[in-house]
């Protein structure tokens, strides 16, 4: 057939999904601005009621001594082949068993894995990373560095970098996002998956089309669209906003010490710590409309019952894309967000039942 013919036949249907996209994102900056003035309203009044911290994060000088605890393995930089970027991760157990990978989600560092570093040094080899853009690891300034094609090059390149061809691969909030598009594009190196508190990008674009309570929920994706105005409102009365989130009495992470917050809040108090980590979000919506994909990797999906930022119904959604016998899925009761965490034991007897057979 004559290419012009070609052409003139996908014309239509290249409009329409120019309409759509023009559409799409006309709501999305919409809700920005909405998402704006709530969290602007919510940040004025936290400076208004702590005056003496000002309107300005508070850069430490220094970081808390946890971030340096022996017993949760020890400290490097991979040079990563793909981009030439130098990340930071904590690595314990080598020569144990098979490479454990964790990726960690917003607003956190690899230090949110601690409990399972402790746990499964003794049979695996486990390492957390700070992912592009967090902590000591290398952080371009672009938006376009943070697409999700160069942060799945990153994590290829972290395993085949430490000399592996295959990992269990355990991710939580955006890493699990990053996961699940990287056991599709990535297959070969994922033998197992645990994923936590996360669902594919393109089920979380469906279920929220058919479920708008879940836009409600994410709400702060909107706001990070912005330029520098997230950055602002969330470092506005020392980090206020950050605490909230990780600190709250009801929904954030349970028994969390001064030190340990201060773990989190440390590297995002540096002088553009925040930039990194929000330009992930900043690219969330560029492949809207996604195409449903099948999900083939066997995976333990760990999810909370009160979870404040995804709702329940997207647990069933997942299964649904998933080859038969593939997943194993189980929601924890009275468990918010933040499971590694705040119910580190259930996760962990989940983990060993499920990866058991690879150790026999």
């Amino acid at each position: 057939m004559p290419e012009l013919v070609v052409t003139a036949l996908l014309a239509p249907s290249r409009l329409s999904l120019k309409l759509l996209r023009a559409f799409m994102w006309s709501l999305v900056f919409s809700a920005a601005l909405v998402a704006a003035a709530v969290y602007g309203c919510i940040a004025l009044t936290h400076v208004l009621c702590r005056p003496r911290r000002g309107c300005c994060g508070r850069r430490r000088s220094a970081p808390p001594a946890c971030l340096s605890d022996p017993s949760l393995g020890d400290h490097g930089f991979l040079n990563l082949e793909s981009s030439g970027l130098r990340l930071h991760y904590v690595s314990a157990g080598r020569g144990n068993g098979p490479l454990m990978l964790f990726l960690h989600g917003f607003p956190e560092n690899w230090f949110s894995w601690r409990f399972q570093l402790r746990e499964f040094q003794s049979r695996f080899h486990v390492v957390a990373v700070d992912l592009r853009g967090y902590g000591p690891s290398d952080a371009p300034g672009d938006v376009d560095y943070y697409k999700t094609d160069l942060l799945l090059a990153d994590i290829k390149d972290v395993i085949l970098g430490l000399g592996y061809s295959k990992c269990v691969l355990v991710a939580h909030d955006w890493g699990a996002l990053l996961a699940w598009n990287f056991s599709i594009y990535y297959p070969s190196l994922v033998e197992r998956m645990v994923v936590v508190g996360g669902a594919p990008m393109s089920v979380y674009q469906d279920y929220s089309m058919r479920h708008p309570g879940q836009f409600f929920r994410s709400n702060y994706m909107f706001l990070f669209q912005l330029p520098w105005l997230p950055e602002k409102l969330l470092s506005m009365s020392d980090f206020q906003i950050l605490k909230t989130t990780l600190a709250h009495r009801k929904t954030g992470i349970p028994r969390l010490t001064p030190n340990e917050l201060e773990a989190f809040l440390y590297h995002f108090s540096q002088p553009g710590g925040l930039t990194g980590p929000i330009n992930y979000y900043r690219n969330l919506f560029r492949n809207f409309p996604l195409e449903p994909q099948e999900l083939a990797t066997p995976t333990l999906l760990l999810w909370g019952e009160k979870d404040i930022y995804f709702e329940l119904g997207l647990v069933e959604a997942i299964g649904s894309r998933f080859v038969p016998g593939r997943l194993e899925a189980h929601i924890l009761p009275g468990a918010g967000h933040w499971i590694p965490q705040s119910h580190p034991q259930e996760m962990h007897q989940y983990m060993w039942a499920f990866l058991q057979d690879l150790l026999d």
